[in-house]
């Protein structure tokens, strides 16, 4: 077996790495003097990366440039926003640089975690939790009136990958009209697909808009004050995808016309939002701080996605995840 170089500068416990250096014995594994904190931090360069063959992590983009020797990236998260642009993707393709990311990590805690915001918004969780109505008084009344369960429903889909198609999965038995957005059909999704010319209309029609899309030069400040002009008055709106793909301003002002009627966000612009924003203020905006991805064991879930596909890379087999 060929022996790689592996640059790892993913942060993990001792007992993590312990898996790590069992799983890639007979390979040699680099580790930078200071971890990547996060999925949303920027790496350090370090002299070392020009001598690997593999990097698992969040490396450096710069890095990856400067170097001949690198063959394969391993992204470690679902979002690959620093790598998505037209001069990386050119990069990576004339060079011959694999790039896989992590969705298999992630795809079934985000679309859980966006299951249970649309749960909450149906049953009115965050009034109920809130209220001390005696039975039969006219808020109780109200509040049971108010309850839904999702049936009959049109939740519109945007951003058609792993997270999408596990949420979709989840949301069938509860009976919605599912439609997927994406730029072009591929004619395996089992739904109905509109792309950018047919996007008004799905927005008109849908109880619930879920934006799964992932941040790039063409999907920054996505949602403007026109889409959200085009969603049917009193949906519900979630983003479960990148902050940066939202016009906040433009989210708030649909939030307090009503054209919204709540907001469920797991990613804003920055992260955390300042005390000071407008949107900590609507009554009808809730907000988790990009935890949808998180799960027990997620730091193993991660390494052992990669271990996998580092056997699937030195036997020359299709990498899982693959996207680049």
């Amino acid at each position: 077996m060929e022996s790689l170089r592996i640059y790892v500068d993913l942060a993990m416990p001792a007992e993590t790495l312990e898996l790590l250096r069992r799983g890639t014995a007979g390979h040699e594994l680099v580790l930078p003097a200071r971890p990547v904190s996060s999925v949303l931090a920027k790496a350090d360069r370090d002299p070392e990366f020009a001598t690997v063959d593999v990097a698992f992590g969040q490396p450096d983009v710069q890095s990856i440039a400067e170097t001949s020797r690198l063959r394969w990236v391993h992204v470690s998260s679902a979002g690959i926003t620093r790598y998505d642009t037209p001069e990386f993707r050119a990069l990576a393709t004339g060079r011959r640089i694999a790039v896989s990311n992590s969705s298999g990590v992630y795809d079934e805690a985000c679309a859980v975690h966006t299951l249970s915001f649309m749960l909450a918004h149906e049953r009115k969780l965050p009034l109920g939790l809130r209220s001390r109505a005696p039975n039969g008084s006219p808020e109780w009344q109200s509040l049971r009136a108010a309850s839904g369960t999702l049936r009959n429903e049109t939740v519109l889909l945007l951003g058609y990958g792993a997270i999408a198609k596990r949420l979709a999965e989840l949301l069938r038995p509860f009976g919605v009209k599912l439609i997927a957005y994406r730029r072009k059909a591929r004619g395996d999704e089992g739904m109905p697909v509109v792309t950018e010319a047919g996007l008004p209309a799905a927005l008109a029609e849908a109880d619930h808009v879920v934006n799964i899309l992932p941040e790039s030069s063409e999907t920054r400040g996505f949602f403007d004050r026109a889409r959200f002009a085009s969603v049917k008055p009193g949906a519900a709106f979630y983003n479960i995808g990148r902050g940066a793909t939202v016009n906040q301003d433009a989210l708030v002002e649909a939030l307090r016309s009503g054209r919204v009627g709540a907001a469920w966000l797991d990613v804003t612009d920055p992260e955390p939002l300042p005390d000071p924003h407008p949107l900590w203020a609507e009554p009808h905006c809730f907000i988790t701080p990009h935890v949808a991805g998180g799960h027990t064991g997620e730091v193993d879930a991660l390494v052992r996605h990669f271990l996998e596909n580092l056997d699937r890379f030195v036997h020359g087999k299709s990498l899982a995840d693959r996207v680049i």
